[in-house]
C-alpha cells in the first residue's frame, strides 16, 4: 500500500476564500477518517491575523478523538512549535523553504534561516517525545526566483535528516514540475536520506497532479499528500492552484489507497458546498454525489 497523508484540513483550507468554524473543521476530519484516512494534518499553529482560515488550531484538536488517526500539526517556528506542544498532535511537521525571497514572504527567514529554526524545533519536541518531520517548499521551483536547483534540495534534505526529521517531504508548491523532474528529485532525495522516508506533496495548478504522483512513486516516494476536492494552495504563492485532489488520486491509484472512493467524493462535494466553490476536481466531473457510481468508473 502506499503511504497516504490527508491535508484538507490544513493545506486544503488555508488560501479558500471562506473560513470554516471549529466544528466543520472538525467535521471535515472525522468524514476523512470515516473514509479510510489515518494519517490527517489537522492544523496549523500560526498567526491567525496572517492566516485566518487557521484560526483555532488548539480548539480542533482538543476536540478530535484520540488514537482514531495520527494527527499532524504544522509549525514555521519555535514559537509555533510551543503551541503544538501544548495539544495532542502526535507529530509536528516544519516548513523549510529552497528560496529565500519565497521565505521572506512566507515565514520571514531566508533558506538557510529556516534550516535553522528547523534544527531548533527537532531539538526541542525530540526533548518532549514528539516525532517531527520536515517539508521542503518550492522544491522544484519559485515563483520569484525560478527553478529550484536540485543540488539545494538535496543538500537541505541531508541537513534535515541529519537534525532528526522522521521524514523528509518535498513540496511542489506552485504546482510547476514536470514527471520527469518529480521521479528525478525523489530519487536523489530518497537516496541521500535512505532510510528515513520520502513524501511527496503536490498541487494541480496546470494538470500535472496525478502524473507528478506517478513519477514520485517510480522515484521512491513512501508517501504522497492529497486534499479532499483539490481544495487549498500556498497564501504568499501567486498563481499556486489547489492541492491534488484525493479522489483523483484514489481513483488513479486503484486500490493502492486504503481509503473508501465512495464516501471521498460525497465529502468533497460536502466540502465545496461548505466553501462555497465551484471548481471540482476530473473526478467530481465524472460522478456527481447522488450517483455513488465509482465502481463503474474503476470498471469502465
Amino acid at each position: 500500500m502506499v503511504g497516504f497523508v490527508e491535508v484538507s484540513p490544513r493545506d486544503g483550507l488555508q488560501n479558500e476564500q471562506i473560513s470554516l468554524s471549529v466544528d466543520t473543521k472538525v467535521a471535515l476530519i472525522e468524514r476523512a477518517i470515516a473514509a479510510g484516512a489515518r494519517r490527517l494534518e489537522v492544523a496549523s499553529f500560526v498567526r491567525p491575523d496572517a492566516v485566518p482560515q487557521m484560526a483555532g488550531a488548539e480548539e480542533v484538536v482538543a476536540k478530535l478523538a484520540p488514537g482514531a488517526a495520527t494527527y499532524i500539526g504544522l509549525v514555521l517556528n519555535k514559537r509555533g512549535a510551543f503551541r503544538a506542544l501544548e495539544t495532542q498532535v502526535d507529530q509536528i511537521g516544519f516548513v523549510c523553504i529552497a528560496s529565500d525571497v519565497f521565505g521572506l514572504r512566507n515565514q520571514g527567514q531566508t533558506s538557510d534561516q529556516s534550516l535553522a529554526e528547523a534544527r531548533d524545533v527537532m531539538r526541542i519536541t525530540k526533548g518532549e517525545g514528539r516525532d517531527t518531520h520536515a517539508m521542503i517548499a518550492v522544491a522544484w521551483g519559485c515563483p520569484f526566483e525560478g527553478p529550484t536547483p536540485p543540488d539545494r534540495v538535496v543538500a537541505m534534505a541531508d541537513a534535515l535528516a541529519e537534525y532528526g526529521s522522521i521524514e523528509i517531504g518535498l513540496a511542489d508548491t506552485i504546482g510547476v514540475a514536470k514527471p520527469g523532474e518529480v521521479e528525478a528529485l525523489t530519487q536523489r532525495v530518497r537516496k541521500a536520506v535512505a532510510p528515513i522516508p520520502v513524501r511527496v506533496h503536490l498541487h494541480d495548478t496546470r494538470g500535472m497532479g496525478v502524473a507528478n504522483a506517478m513519477a514520485a512513486l517510480r522515484g521512491g516516494a513512501d508517501a504522497l499528500d492529497a486534499a479532499i476536492g483539490g481544495t487549498g494552495g500556498c497564501p504568499f504563492a501567486p498563481g499556486a492552484a489547489g492541492n491534488l485532489a484525493t479522489e483523483d488520486l484514489v481513483y488513479a491509484l486503484d486500490g493502492e489507497l486504503a481509503l473508501d472512493l465512495n464516501e471521498v467524493i460525497k465529502t468533497a462535494h460536502w466540502l465545496n458546498e461548505k466553501l462555497s466553490r465551484t471548481h471540482i476536481s476530473a473526478t467530481l466531473r465524472a460522478c456527481s454525489p447522488a450517483d455513488n457510481n465509482s465502481k463503474s468508473l474503476r470498471n469502465s
